[in-house]
């Protein structure tokens, strides 16, 4: 905020200080007289610093309006209007911003817009539609006319075979609320294997996205013990789409679940943030030679190795998390891939296969 009066300075310093001084909300707009306590200077000349106060007020607004390409410095009644015998108010749209906004941020947003579509919660999509639309209403002109801005006319996205699951938006906020108070949390949970949902309580750790699925990851409340591998016998996921309520309890979580061996990269190194059978496998596949194509572009691991067996085959090796997903792309591949090794993991996906080929026999 200036330290003196606004008048005293050039009139680009007085425009920036009249952004400071006016109001962020309609219910505290200030009048010219109530603006005057800021900016005038010489009280002997009193008309003139008020005519001089319209004026930069006059001159903010189409700063706002050519460059910025808003409506930001409101006037009561508004611009243009006659306040013949009236009393002009003036204050700025709270969501008014005259932050630079840089264009590759900006671009992310959009990209992350359009890709996480089918995949992210209503609620985070709409955050993001929130911010783009600000954005676009305040630089439209400018920003779509810029080289990233001009990208959007090339982007589009298709949407996803199984869309998301609907979240609650309560629930998602008590979930947050728990987290970031490092609170227990009390939660009504639908299991799919049971017809009605039960309460329980958890010491919540975070929330993991796994394709277009969210999952709530913590503890079952138990006793501290010295051995976390214990402890890691407690750890459970719940697909958050199946909480149907989450009440933050007013009780701190014990100091163990703050452990290193709990936090969310260690958990997910023990593959407990995921369906999975053991850690780590070494993969052999036999894959067809076009359908192989796509492990060149998208690798399984970074330790995975092609071969080729003839003209026909190639011999993919990887190490990999031995999860669930993995068993269902295998699946998946059909006739494509053939799991050489290990052996457990070749009669899951035979077994499955052939369960399918049965239910389509007439």
């Amino acid at each position: 905020m200036p330290t003196h009066p606004i008048s005293n300075y050039k009139k680009s310093e007085r425009l920036f200080a009249l952004y400071q001084c006016l109001p962020r909300s309609k219910a505290q707009a200030l009048s010219l007289t109530e603006l005057m306590d800021k900016y005038a200077g010489d009280t002997d000349n009193i008309s003139n610093q008020r005519k001089n106060l319209e004026n930069d007020l006059f001159s903010l607004n189409q700063i706002f309006t050519d460059i910025f390409y808003s409506q930001a410095l409101v006037r009561i009644p508004a611009w243009g209007q006659n306040i013949s015998g009236q009393t002009a108010r003036f204050y700025i749209e709270p969501d008014f911003s005259i932050d630079a906004i840089n264009e590759q941020t900006v671009f992310f947003w959009e990209m992350l817009s359009n890709y996480t579509a089918n995949y992210l919660p209503v609620s985070f999509q709409q955050t993001l539609h929130h911010k783009l639309a600000h954005i676009r209403k305040r630089e439209k002109v400018r920003f779509h006319q810029s080289a990233l801005g001009q990208w959007q006319d090339y982007l589009i996205n298709l949407p996803s075979v199984v869309q998301a699951p609907a979240i609650d938006d309560q629930v998602l906020a008590g979930i947050h609320q728990a987290l970031l108070n490092k609170s227990q949390l009390c939660i009504v949970y639908q299991n799919k294997w049971q017809q009605q949902p039960k309460q329980r309580v958890v010491y919540p750790k975070g929330l993991v996205f796994i394709d277009n699925m969210m999952y709530l990851t913590g503890f079952n409340p138990v006793d501290e013990h010295i051995d976390d591998k214990v402890l890691l016998k407690a750890h459970r996921n719940f697909a958050v789409n199946r909480i149907k309520e989450a009440v933050v309890i007013d009780k701190p979580m014990p100091d163990w679940v703050d452990r290193d061996a709990f936090t969310l990269n260690h958990l997910h190194k023990l593959g407990k943030l995921e369906p999975t059978n053991s850690h780590e496998i070494k993969l052999v596949l036999k894959v067809q030679k076009y359908a192989c194509q796509h492990l060149f572009e998208r690798p399984l691991a970074d330790s995975q190795q092609i071969e080729r067996i003839d003209d026909n085959w190639n011999r993919v090796t990887a190490t990999v998390a031995n999860t669930q997903r993995l068993e269902d792309w295998l699946v998946s591949m059909s006739q494509l891939a053939v799991v050489e090794a290990p052996n457990e993991l070749r009669a899951a996906v035979r077994d499955r296969l052939l369960s399918a080929i049965e239910l389509y026999k007439d």
